[in-house]
């Protein structure tokens, strides 16, 4: 990599397709089946060249974020990749970055936000400092930072399983339109799986992949997400985001994302998506809403100069 570029990575929005939960391990950590694609709606991570490390973090979901400080994922990204590239990178000056994060998706809302956010992180830097890890230790570090990291960072449809570090492409998901909403509340992830009752699912994968995004709406109700249950407990205000969602029209499958309290609806392509999140804009004015559609490649990792 030319010395003095800057590289922006993209963090898209993670969406559980489906969502079951299949176990449990000895120390705690539930064991997931899931159905994992990206949406082209999220953050922007970019890197410029600097001596040392640091952050600064914009955008309209910023505040909802600020008071993490160095504590955020991004910061605990770029630590943990310098630290271990030290030793393999001595060509590199410095193993530095200006981080800017431009925040749009909100926080602790079951799409992934922090965690793409860490993912995109160490792409762009993975670049920036020259690919000074492989990519199995990149991945290893991925998970260090979270469960739902390792999928982020692939960043294109997937099958996890494991608490999340199981990793299989999941080749030729249709494209789809999407609708995000999110009732500007937050849910964490621990309390959710706390909250949990029940039996544990078995897995829900299916084979082939469906064609066109009908068809996969059409095998993706007969899967669900096991932790809907304890969310809508825990936060009645979603229950309202869902019906919503299933109103619009053109609407094929609504469904909780991850450990919520963000929700989506599939829609047959983007165009429609579009026209049905402008809608809910206007009637349901107070909610985090966002519509693009899933993506079927991986993010961009741009590049650029003096």
């Amino acid at each position: 990599m030319p010395a003095g570029l800057t590289i922006s990575a993209f963090a898209p929005a993670k969406i559980n397709l489906y969502l079951h939960v299949v176990g449990r391990r000895a120390d705690g950590y539930h064991l997931l089946d899931s159905l994992v694609a990206f949406a082209d709606i999220g953050d922007w991570v970019t890197a410029a060249p600097a001596e040392s490390l640091s952050l600064t973090v914009g955008g309209p979901e910023a505040g909802a974020i600020a008071a993490l400080g160095e504590d955020n994922l991004v910061m605990r990204a770029a630590r943990l990749l310098a630290a271990t590239s030290k030793p393999q990178a001595p060509r590199a000056a410095s193993l530095g970055a200006a981080l800017y994060l431009d925040k749009r998706l909100p926080a602790a809302s079951g799409i992934g936000g922090g965690s793409s956010d860490a993912a995109a992180t160490l792409r762009a830097l993975d670049r920036m400092w020259d690919h000074p890890v492989g990519h199995a230790e990149l991945a290893a570090l991925a998970l260090k930072l979270g469960a739902d990291t390792p999928a982020c960072l692939a960043a294109w449809p997937v099958w996890v399983g494991g608490i999340g570090e199981r990793i299989e492409q999941a080749a030729g998901l249709p494209p789809a339109g999407i609708v995000l909403a999110n009732p500007r509340r937050t849910l964490p992830t621990p309390e959710v799986f706390a909250a949990r009752r029940g039996a544990f699912s078995a897995a829900g994968r299916f084979d082939p992949m469906p064609g066109d995004a009908a068809a996969l709406a059409a095998v993706l109700a007969e899967c669900r997400n096991d932790l809907t249950g304890a969310a809508l407990r825990l936060l009645p205000d979603m229950a309202p985001v869902l019906e919503r969602l299933s109103q619009l029209p053109g609407a094929l499958l609504t469904r909780m994302s991850g450990s919520g309290a963000t929700c989506f609806a599939l829609f047959a392509d983007r165009a429609a998506a579009l026209a049905a999140g402008a809608l809910l804009v206007r009637t349901e004015p107070l909610w985090w809403t966002a519509a693009g559609a899933l993506m079927t490649a991986p993010p961009p990792v741009e590049a650029y100069g003096p």
